[in-house]
Order: C-alpha cells, then sequence, then structure tokens
C-alpha cells in the first residue's frame, strides 16, 4: 500500500503533466462513485487506458472513493432515484429496458444511475480543481514539506523509505 502512494507523490513532485494528474483524478472520481461490478465501471475502465492521464491518480482517487463508499452510497442511491423517476425521461427509459442487450448494464439501478450521471456531471470541476491544486501545490508546498523535518524522518524510516524518495526525487 505505501509503494502506490509513493507513485503518486512521485507525480505530483516528478516531471508529469497537471493535466495528466488532474485527468487521473477526474476518471477516478467518475470511476469511484459507479459500482465496481458494473458494466459501465469495466466499458469506462477499458476506455480510460486510451487517454492520457496519470494512472496512479486514477488508481487513488478510486480507491478513496471506494473507501468512502459506505458515507456516500445513500446520496448516490438518492440521485439516481430522481433521475429515473424523470417523467420526461420514463419513456427513453423503458424502450431501453425493452433492448436486447441494454438491461443487462444496470443502468435502472439507482446506484448505477446516480454515480454514472453524478461522474459525469463532476469530471470537469474536479479535473480543474485538482489541476489548481497541483499547481498550488508545486508552487507553495513542495519546497517546504520536502525541507520538513518530518519528511526528513520519514526518510531515515526503512519502512516508510520508498515516501521519502518520492518527495526527495523532484
Amino acid at each position: 500500500m505505501i509503494k502506490p502512494i509513493a507513485k503518486v507523490i512521485l507525480a505530483f513532485n516528478g516531471n508529469a503533466k497537471k493535466s495528466q494528474i488532474a485527468a487521473g483524478f477526474a476518471w477516478g472520481i467518475l470511476l469511484g462513485l459507479i459500482p465496481t461490478g458494473n458494466f459501465f465501471f469495466i466499458i469506462l475502465f477499458l476506455v480510460s487506458f486510451f487517454f492520457r492521464h496519470n494512472h496512479w491518480t486514477k488508481i487513488f482517487a478510486i480507491t478513496i472513493l471506494k473507501l468512502l463508499s459506505p458515507l456516500l452510497i445513500y446520496g448516490i442511491d438518492g440521485f439516481g432515484g430522481l433521475i429515473l423517476h424523470i417523467k420526461v425521461l420514463e419513456p427513453f427509459f423503458t424502450t431501453l429496458y425493452n433492448m436486447p442487450f441494454i438491461p443487462f448494464t444496470g443502468f435502472n439501478n439507482t446506484l448505477v444511475a446516480g454515480g454514472l450521471v453524478l461522474g459525469v456531471i463532476l469530471f470537469v470541476p474536479s479535473f480543474f480543481l485538482f489541476w489548481w491544486l497541483v499547481t498550488l501545490y508545486r508552487n507553495h508546498l513542495a519546497e517546504k514539506i520536502r525541507n520538513s523535518k518530518t519528511l526528513q524522518s520519514i526518510a531515515k524510516s526503512p519502512l516508510l523509505k520508498f515516501i521519502g524518495k518520492a518527495f526527495q526525487n523532484s
């Protein structure tokens, strides 16, 4: 578990482009809100590899959202219920449900619908938020953290040496 965190820190401190790091977080948020075994999760996860982004930040964001899912599940479920009960869209959903393969996607599940729509809505704002956070980190915080005594003690610990190296390799 320590090595993947070190890879994310290395991306923040290394030569990775801010846009690629931000795109990784945006993909991670989109995928983290959709239930893992669902058809949409699998397809979007595979499609994400065709785009240029930092895969470690994507995996990190998915992991964080999956760990927080017990807290988020009721909101996503309620949002999905609102989406699926929009009167104007009910004929469209009925048509989709009567198609041969579409019902197997689970689009009519409130968690799937809520997670997918919420992830799509949050994709662009999360990209710009994380792009701004990476810029803020690199311009103002990276040097302070690199020179902190806490980091120096972490770098000496054999168990956490990966994290110390990630901060030092910038």
